[in-house]
């Protein structure tokens, strides 16, 4: 069975699917025995949190979207957080860990299947605490089971559609010890940060490909972003915002001019015009493009200049802040790419999804800049650069795995490859999830 492309991230998606009923014989399936081993035991042990005895087959939608949290990543209890998530998963692998999931038929696992290794894939999610001891551990993928794998896949980042696909089994299959000691790694990177970050404050989480405007120490708002590719990283920096620009000019790097723009003109000389792109010489002086011979050798000597609109490739907004990468955050004309699972396409800069959103955020203490006004400026495609009235703090960072004060841990994949472990880096050569078959 095959699913659909086109999979939106979990924070854009309905949670709420109709779900099969099954018979009270696969709700029944045996309690684990009370002379248990060191898993059983730990997967049997109260201490692990008292969410399971609120959780319900008919919560299960409602797992996924529970994973969220208006506690920030970057805070004053990030640290005490991780260090709680550490102890729970040194327990863990104490216990010898939780089983690998190995399909053993050819239909995917999702609601509905019955398949043996449903039974080692329910342990695992019980050791996880993404499932209640109650469910049992029978051969049926139940509606438990599909609430419980939801919540798995939100709290990896994966879109939570409740079937076991490459990525899925992928993050499954990872270790205990290897995810404690990505636990680790990230403890000694929130130890890094100031405990005072800014009463308001931007962070940016790179391997998460989300942002989170911070007010008062709560999640203000959360963005979806677009991060740099593995080749050409988006930098780790603590930086302020000083500067917002509606209706931004786009200048295209020599390297764009030289490699895409002058071989397109060549094949099409309205190219130019029609993208709303002037050539500008060293006087500030604008160059007519059937003035240049497209063929010669050498790219013209002149800037390439994107005129404001919605074919820019910064669209409505450009925000910028101290650096010294010329990185900067901004909106897009390619919606469609914050559907992607896979949000590492940039050649650095991030891409901010609901970007007004966040401009209205950030011009909240400049005045004159109502979210009404600011419409009306970008509807008129004027270039307008915004000075803040107060730098805002903003933090790139690289944080692969967390915990929130729910208790509820988080892990993504290792993009950049800076957690030590080629198990966690991320697999490019998939752009979306498919279900095991």
């Amino acid at each position: 069975m095959s699913k659909k492309n086109g999979i939106e991230p979990f924070s854009r998606r309905s949670f709420l699917r109709s779900v099969a009923t099954f018979g009270a014989a696969a709700l029944a399936a045996p309690a684990l025995a009370q002379n248990a081993s060191p898993l059983e035991a730990l997967i049997n042990d109260r201490s692990r949190g008292n969410w399971d005895d609120q959780f319900d087959a008919k919560a299960a939608a409602r797992t996924a979207a529970a994973v969220l949290s208006n506690t920030p990543i970057l805070g004053p209890d990030s640290v005490p957080n991780i260090q709680r998530a550490i102890a729970q998963y040194q327990s863990i692998v104490a216990n010898g860990g939780w089983p690998q999931i190995n399909p053993t038929s050819q239909q995917s696992l999702q609601l509905g299947v019955t398949d043996p290794a449903v039974q080692a894939l329910r342990q695992h999610l019980m050791v996880t605490g993404d499932l209640p001891r109650e469910a049992g551990v029978s051969s049926a993928f139940d509606s438990y089971v599909d609430g419980a794998v939801k919540r798995f896949q939100a709290r990896h980042g994966l879109p939570p559609d409740g079937v076991i696909g490459d990525f899925t089994l992928k993050a499954m299959n990872i270790s205990a010890n290897v995810r404690l000691q990505q636990l680790n790694t990230n403890l000694v990177r929130l130890q890094t940060f100031p405990s005072d970050l800014g009463r308001r404050h931007v962070m940016v989480n790179i391997p998460a490909t989300y942002i989170e405007a911070v007010q008062d120490g709560q999640v203000a708002l959360r963005h979806e972003a677009i991060v740099g590719r593995i080749s050409r990283p988006t930098h780790i920096i603590n930086s302020k915002i000083y500067e917002v620009i509606l209706n931004p000019y786009w200048t295209a790097p020599r390297s764009i001019v030289i490699k895409d723009i002058v071989p397109l003109m060549r094949k099409d000389p309205t190219y130019l015009k029609r993208s709303n792109i002037r050539l500008i010489d060293g006087k500030g002086q604008e160059v007519a493009p059937e003035t240049i011979d497209w063929n010669s050798d050498k790219a013209p000597d002149l800037m390439f200049r994107q005129d404001p609109g919605k074919t820019n490739a910064m669209a409505s907004t450009k925000i910028n802040f101290h650096n010294p990468n010329n990185e900067y955050m901004h909106d897009t004309p390619e919606q469609g790419l914050f559907n992607k699972l896979m949000r590492f396409d940039s050649s650095g800069c991030v891409r901010v999804q609901n970007v007004r959103d966040l401009t209205n955020w950030l011009l909240m203490d400049t005045p004159g800049w109502p979210r009404q006004h600011i419409e009306q400026v970008i509807a008129s495609r004027v270039n307008t650069p915004i000075t803040l009235a107060t730098e805002v703090p903003v933090y790139f960072v690289y944080i692969s795995a967390w915990s929130a004060a729910d208790g509820i841990v988080q892990f993504r994949d290792d993009i950049y490859q800076l957690d030590g472990n080629s198990e966690l880096a991320l697999d490019t050569t998939q752009g979306m999830e498919k279900p095991v078959q």
